[in-house]
């Protein structure tokens, strides 16, 4: 499973609209709105680089409101509600 990051900026009158259709292609699990030099963060959950690629370059890409991403990619989770679920699996 690779998950990546997608910093988005957007225009301003098309930021909604342009989240609810990000949030409805398929391989991206979640859309945020955000404060700061990025407009929305996209998280991609693919199976593979490809279709990692093909998700960002071919999809999220050609849609005209976005006028710049960065995308990084996850090599490793830190989280604690992970942890703390993984651990609890079985016990009462």
């Amino acid at each position: 499973m690779v998950t990546a990051f997608v910093l988005i900026q957007a225009r301003r009158n098309e930021i909604d609209r342009t989240a609810e259709t990000l949030a409805d292609m398929d391989g991206i699990a979640e859309v945020y709105s955000v404060a700061g030099g990025w407009d929305l963060v996209a998280v991609i959950r693919s199976d593979s680089n490809d279709q990692l690629a093909e998700i960002v370059t071919n999809k999220m890409l050609k849609l005209e409101a976005i006028n710049n991403t960065t995308t990084l990619i996850a090599f490793r989770t830190y989280s604690k509600h992970d942890l703390e679920r993984m651990f609890s699996i079985g016990l009462e």
